[in-house]
């Protein structure tokens, strides 16, 4: 099955997408023009990125003392992708968009992340740009995000420095008042930027006019001195090159620098950079300091860049997802071309008897399976997190609302479950491949490279389980997971009724009790030390009922569109499904028992000791 049936199965047959046209915001479109999204982003993804993936791999992007140079393919994907329209596929007609559903936004950007993950789309540009027109001013919003959804700039969100990494109330970079009238200028308070800024991907390139910067950095209080912690961060737009209030570049470079090319294990396609701002290689108005101008209110700049962080967790769950499913149709291919090996009978092998495909060996269908329950699932997973923020961007104020508690508790996992397990998927398929999968004779290995990062950015894997037990499951009184469990429970009620699902449904309700029990366990002593000493345990058992829930409802839909089970999609679907509920599902136990029993094993062992 290729990815495109696939997609079309989970959005018309499981979604129901289609029924967003009936909705004011969407009204123009129809399933026709869903697919002609569909159509030409395959199209731009079959060209323009796949045919390149090994090219920027091998050819990094290096510095030659005044710009960063990138192949060429680089810039003819990037400008294939931005004439596209997928930059403002979700924005209003009025600034150039296309008013479409997240929904078919994320489906479409899945084909140019399977085909070249590092090459990139435009996950941090429009993640800028939404945030900028959410909480920017109207002229913040004229002169950087709609021309952030034009191509013809392009942004970034600078959180990390060198000496916080993930820990933001360690952030030391410094905004101090540009001036006397500092307030009075047009684009926003101005203010002088001082600090380092780490891992800030597509920091610098001549892909576009200008590079928009989204900082984080401190407004001191009136003693002179940072506000110790997250309180005291603002948000502030740096561009690259100044620009006017007409968004005309003014020919003056903004104090901004970069600091050094990181030199990844994949991902080798986009720059990933260390920048100074205000180090004085760029003195504006002969001053050392990069202008920026302040979104929203002052130290408000966490709650404001939040809203991009948490796309960006679902962008980063459809990239893992889509490197997973690269994998396994790259090892599917293999499998079923490569002959070796006979089949154990009664007596052993026959020798005499010709090899066979290795796909016909169980433990080979073993690997496949399990990457096609993973990805295909994953898949879904992030499609139907796509649909939950269609539902509170359009729906009725309670199932709006809803969808908003439903996005606070899938999240995490959205981000977290595929970067885990789709990364396991580029692993089985490097063994699917046996020892050609670890040479650069075949793309499997670039593919696990390119994944390992996804357990990293955006908020590592650690820090998402943290956010799961010690937040998201907790928080309005533990509104959330109720929803979350009433939506797992709607499913199994339904599939409890069919003979070929019953044992499923019985299998996922005993999961998810668990794992409200476990949650209770967890904070039974209500110390964070206790709780939190086992959270991605706790975060692994969560994804997995979440997935088996997943599972569940696809399969709900896979037999009431084929109940007669007759074509091979719905046989693999369900065999998937099947594969998850035997191979995955019990897996729960473990990682629960010590969440429940709080087990201090890790949390205790002195320094010394390893």
């Amino acid at each position: 099955m290729t990815l495109r049936s696939t997609t079309d199965f989970l959005l018309y047959q499981w979604l129901n997408a289609e029924s967003l046209n009936q909705r004011e915001r969407f009204a123009d479109h129809s399933r026709e023009t869903f697919d002609a999204v569909f159509d030409t982003c395959e199209r731009i993804a079959r060209e323009k990125y796949a045919p390149f993936n090994r090219t920027v791999d091998t050819q990094e992007p290096h510095f030659d003392g005044e710009k960063v140079i990138l192949p060429q393919a680089t810039h003819d994907a990037q400008k294939a992708y931005a004439a596209s329209g997928m930059l403002s596929a979700a924005q209003d007609y009025e600034i150039g968009g296309m008013q479409l559903p997240y929904t078919v936004e994320a489906a479409a950007n899945a084909f140019f992340a399977m085909a070249s993950v590092s090459i990139g789309s435009g996950m941090l540009t429009t993640g800028n740009a939404n945030l900028l027109m959410k909480h920017g001013t109207a002229l913040q919003q004229e002169v950087f995000a709609k021309h952030e959804f034009s191509g013809r700039f392009s942004g970034t969100m600078c959180l990390s420095e060198p000496q916080a990494g993930s820990s933001l109330s360690d952030v030391v970079t410094k905004a101090t008042p540009d001036g006397t009238d500092f307030e009075s200028d047009p684009l926003g308070p101005r203010y002088r930027i001082k600090g380092n800024k780490m891992w800030i991907s597509s920091g610098e390139h001549e892909l576009t006019d200008n590079i928009i910067h989204l900082v984080l950095a401190k407004i001191p209080g009136p003693d002179g001195k940072l506000i110790p912690g997250t309180r005291g961060i603002s948000l502030f737009i740096v561009p690259k090159k100044l620009v006017n209030e007409k968004a005309e570049l003014t020919g003056v470079r903004n104090d901004v620098a970069l600091a050094g090319l990181n030199h990844k294990l994949g991902w080798r396609g986009t720059t990933n950079t260390l920048l100074n701002f205000g180090e004085g290689k760029y003195p504006v108005n002969g001053e050392a300091g990069a202008i920026g101008y302040l979104v929203g209110k002052p130290h408000e700049g966490l709650r404001c860049m939040f809203h991009m962080m948490n796309e960006a967790r679902i962008g980063v769950g459809m990239a893992a997802t889509m490197l997973g499913m690269a994998g396994y149709e790259a090892s599917l291919d293999y499998a079923k071309n490569r002959p070796q090996g006979r089949p154990v009978g009664i007596g052993g092998k026959d020798a005499a008897k010709p090899q066979v495909r290795i796909i016909e060996h169980a433990d080979v269908k073993r690997m496949l399976l399990a990457q096609k329950a993973y990805c295909e699932g994953a898949l879904a997973l992030e499609l139907y997190c796509a649909r939950l923020v269609d539902e509170q961007h359009t729906g009725t104020p309670d199932a709006a609302d809803d969808a908003r508690m439903l996005l606070e508790v899938l999240t995490p996992i959205a981000k977290s479950w595929p970067s885990e397990w789709c990364l396991e998927a580029n692993s089985l398929a490097i063994q699917v491949h046996g020892g050609y999968g670890y040479t650069r004779d075949f793309p499997v290995e670039q593919y696990w490279r390119d994944n390992r990062l996804n357990m990293i950015h955006e908020g590592t894997h650690g820090i998402q389980g943290m956010d799961l037990l010690g937040r998201k499951v907790l928080m309005e009184g533990g509104r959330g997971l109720a929803l979350l469990a009433g939506r797992i429970n709607a499913a199994i009620e339904r599939a409890i009724q069919m003979p070929e699902l019953a044992q499923y449904a019985n299998d996922l309700g005993k999961a998810l009790q668990h794992v409200g029990s476990a949650t209770k366990a967890a904070w039974a002593t209500g110390q964070p030390s206790d709780a939190l000493a086992n959270a991605v345990p706790y975060m692994q058992a969560f994804g997995h009922t979440v997935l088996a829930w997943i599972w569940l409802d696809v399969s709900l839909a896979v037999l009431a569109a084929d109940g007669a089970k007759s074509t091979p999609a719905t046989v693999g679907r369900l065999g998937a499904a099947q594969y998850f509920y035997r191979y995955e599902l019990p897996k729960i136990g473990a990682w629960l028992k010590v969440v429940e029993t709080r087990d201090q094993t890790c949390a205790e062992l002195p320094e010394e000791a390893f």
